[in-house]
């Protein structure tokens, strides 16, 4: 989130946090980038309610010119999150510098496997060479991603990228802002007058 607000491009103004990740996590993590950034943030699950509600959640701090975190998915996320689930990861994982596909490398941004469990690291144990994911030239996935730009402005939106053919990851599941303008393509054109 914060390699996106630091992009001297980024036009975001708010942002609705993925629940299921704040349902091992917590929500603490993310209080200094609210109020350092002064950027309003709320929770949400995954249910076309749920993200409604935490829309209009942002745009009313937005109007009101606050800046808080909130969690509108409180019926699954609890303050603290998991503590057990938090205790298995830091004894299996540890962060690391981690490629993101349209922005770049972002340090310690990504998990992997500690080095006393090598046994156990699948790529290493089998050898698995995973090649670097080539990014598509002409997508335009990391401007989406930052807020840039609108997915049916990108020249591949609805031709050779659809969700069964995507070519980056904006368009690779439903929660995908590629893939929800793709899904809703007759009611954005209705609304983007």
């Amino acid at each position: 989130m914060e390699a996106v607000i630091n992009d001297e491009e980024a036009q975001i103004q708010g942002f609705l946090a993925a629940g299921h990740v704040c349902t091992i996590m917590g929500i603490s993590k993310y209080e200094p980038i609210v109020q350092n950034y002064k950027i309003p943030m709320v929770v949400t699950g995954f249910e076309p309610v749920d993200l409604l509600q935490g829309i209009l959640m942002v745009v009313r701090q937005l109007e009101k010119g606050e800046y808080k975190l909130e969690n509108q998915y409180s019926r699954v996320v609890k303050s603290e999150g998991n503590p057990e689930a938090q205790k298995v990861i830091r004894q299996v994982f540890e962060t690391e510098d981690r490629e993101w596909r349209g922005i770049g490398t972002i340090p310690m941004s990504g998990w992997g496997v500690k080095g006393e469990l090598a046994e156990y690291n699948a790529n290493k144990k089998f050898s698995v060479n995973i090649p670097k994911a080539l990014e598509c030239a002409d997508c335009i996935a990391g401007q989406v991603l930052k807020g840039i730009k609108k997915p049916f402005e990108c020249s591949q939106f609805g031709k050779a990228c659809t969700p069964l053919n995507p070519l980056e990851a904006p368009m690779v599941s439903s929660e995908g802002a590629c893939a929800a303008y793709y899904h809703f393509a007759e009611t954005v054109e209705e609304v983007e007058i």
